[in-house]
């Protein structure tokens, strides 16, 4: 069934979004600090304010502000907010930072994104983690939200992999804002099987994905043993674990971010991700959703973000 989407119901299911990928973020970078244990979260012992996010955060603010400002990704704009906005000491990896660097003084940043790793391309994370309010914004269209995905990565990511991530993500949240609207949860196996088949088949991404859904009711160790966890910071150790994490926290917020502080690794990055699909679905201060006293823990948002 198709139907109409106004731009405040939008912005609005892209906001949660990124409400849940900003507290994940921020949360989760609280768990990389010495001394910091999954115990503590799970007993409820949450760290001290304010939940400084990071990268992650600033990367997916400047990904709503393009959609807010124009309803869709210019990738020529979209990369200059990238660059001009990238505060180095937010946790930008060392080749984020040589990428924006080129395309702040000037170089095209097809030339800059195809220059990472010697002419492959970056496979990381990074377009992956900050897509998830797209995809919610799209939620009338996956196919609108894997192609505007594309368009957003392709700034910074030229590998296929890094790409392939940044459309599983959100697709995944183009699902999970619209089972939102339809007010009824999708099934877990199929979700991931949808998400997959807006891949190529043939993709790492897409073959991890699949491989989630083979996993699904399986423990953590076994999952993190199979899909990785981010500690190598690509998209094909991190997009299928997350979503794996997404779709079975699916209506429980608190519980997806415990989860990717238990499996270690790229902690900031996997909460952010599972925490933006997660809050498409539940929203802010709804049971399961994102909880008002977390959201109050993090750090405000830059003005700019809308």
């Amino acid at each position: 069934m198709t139907f109409t989407l106004f731009p405040d119901a939008r912005l609005a299911l892209a906001r949660d979004s990124l409400a849940g990928l900003s507290v994940g973020d921020a949360l989760g970078s609280q768990f990389l600090v010495p001394g910091r244990h999954a115990a503590d979260l799970a007993a409820d012992r949450l760290p001290p304010p304010p939940w400084r996010w990071t990268d992650d955060t600033e990367m997916a603010c400047s990904v709503l502000a393009e959609l807010a400002a124009h309803g869709g990704v210019d990738r020529d704009r979209l990369a200059l907010a990238f660059a001009e906005r990238c505060e180095p000491y937010r946790g930008y990896g060392p080749g984020a930072v040589a990428i924006l660097r080129l395309i702040r003084t000037g170089t095209p940043w097809p030339v800059a994104a195809a220059s990472a790793f010697d002419g492959q391309g970056s496979c990381g994370n990074g377009a992956a983690m900050r897509v998830g309010p797209l995809g919610a914004w799209f939620a009338d269209s996956t196919t609108r939200a894997a192609a505007q995905a594309r368009a957003s990565a392709e700034v910074t990511h030229a590998h296929p992999e890094g790409i392939a991530g940044a459309v599983a993500v959100a697709v995944a949240a183009s699902l999970a804002a619209r089972a939102r609207l339809d007010g009824d949860r999708p099934d877990p196996v199929r979700l991931l099987a949808a998400v997959a088949g807006a891949l190529d088949p043939a993709s790492a991404v897409a073959a991890g994905i699949r491989r989630a859904a083979t996993l699904l009711g399986r423990p953590l160790p076994e999952a993190v043993a199979a899909l990785g966890n981010g500690s190598r910071v690509t998209a094909q150790d991190t997009v299928a674990f997350t979503l794996w994490v997404a779709v079975t926290h699916l209506s429980d917020y608190p519980g997806a971010v415990r989860v990717c502080v238990e499996a270690g690794g790229d902690v900031d990055t996997t909460a952010a991700i599972a925490g933006a699909v997660v809050a498409a679905y539940t929203g802010v201060g709804t049971p399961g959703g994102v909880p008002d006293r977390w959201l109050a823990a993090r750090e405000p948002l830059p003005e700019w973000a809308g």
